[in-house]
């Protein structure tokens, strides 16, 4: 039973198309490099260390781009999901100034090269604002990241008629912010919103009052742990 259970398991993972470009050159560079390395010296001690690194390399970059298939298991109502695997890094009012001009609860998570880069959708509802902002490439978990490097941000309506934004933030590392998220459409929970290639934040703005359900430090994983209850 408990091989039936992982076989399961195996079959719920798969690998993001974001990275099946990425993932394939990488391939065909490091298998190039090592056959050099093995043919091109007597000593097979440069081959050894290199294959060594190239297999953590490579399995780090696989694991990186692992889309995998999750339902969450809930009630949807008033519940906002984290939208990212990764640590929660901050939980604090602030004001934004982008789209509400007011002040909001901000619960940011941020996510390291170790995890899954795909987003899912934190709430449900309508899509209202999608945009797509230059910027800088500071460390993501710094306070200014939010605001002043390269940015997506989505606000979603929900059926309840309270307002969610989700911003996706690139990172020291990344260069590549992916959002399918269009103006107008429906979204809900289980679906992805986008995807952060390499090193990256995501900022989910709350209404005041909404009650926070996690804590600094607290490890996520995206549309299973319930950051958050609307008011």
């Amino acid at each position: 039973m408990p091989k039936l259970n992982k076989i399961k398991k195996l079959k719920k993972i798969r690998l993001h198309h974001e990275g099946t470009h990425i993932l394939i050159t990488a391939s065909f560079i490091l298998l190039a490099l090592n056959v050099g390395l093995y043919y091109g010296f007597e000593t097979k001690i440069p081959f050894y260390i290199v294959g060594f690194i190239s297999v953590i390399l490579y399995a780090l970059m696989v694991n990186f781009f692992q889309c995998p298939i999750r339902r969450f298991k809930g009630d949807t109502e008033k519940t906002v999901v984290a939208p990212a695997d990764g640590k929660i890094v901050v939980i604090e009012e602030v004001e934004e100034n982008e789209y509400f001009h007011d002040r909001r609860l901000m619960i940011s998570i941020f996510m390291s090269i170790t995890n899954v880069h795909a987003n899912w959708y934190p709430v449900e509802g309508v899509v209202k604002y999608v945009a797509h902002h230059n910027g800088r490439f500071m460390k993501a978990w710094l306070p200014k990241a939010s605001t002043e490097n390269e940015r997506s941000t989505v606000v979603i309506d929900t059926p309840d008629g309270q307002t969610v934004m989700a911003r996706q933030i690139a990172g020291a590392v990344a260069r590549r912010i992916v959002t399918y998220a269009e103006a107008g459409e429906e979204c809900f929970i289980d679906e992805h919103m986008g995807f952060i290639k390499f090193g990256s934040r995501v900022d989910v703005y709350l209404p005041l009052g909404s009650e926070v359900c996690v804590k600094m430090g607290q490890k996520t994983t995206g549309n299973e742990t319930i950051i958050a209850k609307l008011k």
